[in-house]
């Protein structure tokens, strides 16, 4: 199965998703950003904002998990903001007809605790700006994000705790 942390940036998707790893029996971090990053260093695709926009991305995210899944079984767990429904939708078709349960869960927070987070973040203080800047396309998501998956709210709780209620949800779902 998939255990999916959506959020916006900045949420403690990483830092949960570290946390699911070390208390769900048989997970591991899949983190699908290295999955654009690869993209990136393709030559020929055109300029995108964000490397989600690639359709290759999303197709490749699918079936990477699909052939871990079937190398190592188990359980991802993977970390990764999607805002725009149409690629959710697309991820989540993919992997549900490749026969894979995914649990899909929005970490949320005020926006005085991710602004927080986002300023006093040491080890992403060089993509501060573009997390904030992505605050309002969150807001936006945040109506259908909510219809398609549980929402944690991760305001004063620290990420052991939320990755134990995420995990908690994953298994009554399950």
């Amino acid at each position: 199965m998939i255990i999916w942390l959506n959020g916006t940036f900045g949420a403690g998707k990483t830092t949960t998703a570290e946390e699911l790893a070390g208390i769900v029996p048989g997970a591991r971090v899949f983190d699908a950003e290295y999955v654009g990053y690869m993209l990136r260093a393709v030559p020929g695709l055109p300029e995108v904002r964000n490397f989600q926009q690639w359709p290759p991305w999303r197709g490749l995210v699918v079936q990477t998990a699909v052939q871990l899944l079937a190398y190592l079984g188990g359980v991802l767990v993977i970390p990764q903001t999607v805002l725009v429904e149409e690629y959710w939708t697309e991820i989540r078709l993919g992997l549900e007809k490749a026969g894979i349960p995914v649990h899909h869960f929005v970490l949320h927070s005020d926006d005085d605790t991710l602004i927080h987070r986002i300023e006093t973040d040491a080890v992403e203080a060089g993509a501060r700006q573009w997390r904030l800047d992505h605050l309002p396309d969150y807001r936006r998501a945040l109506s259908w994000l909510s219809r398609e998956a549980q929402v944690v709210d991760t305001t004063g709780i620290p990420p052991a705790q939320v990755a134990r209620i995420v995990a908690a949800r994953a298994e009554a779902g399950s």
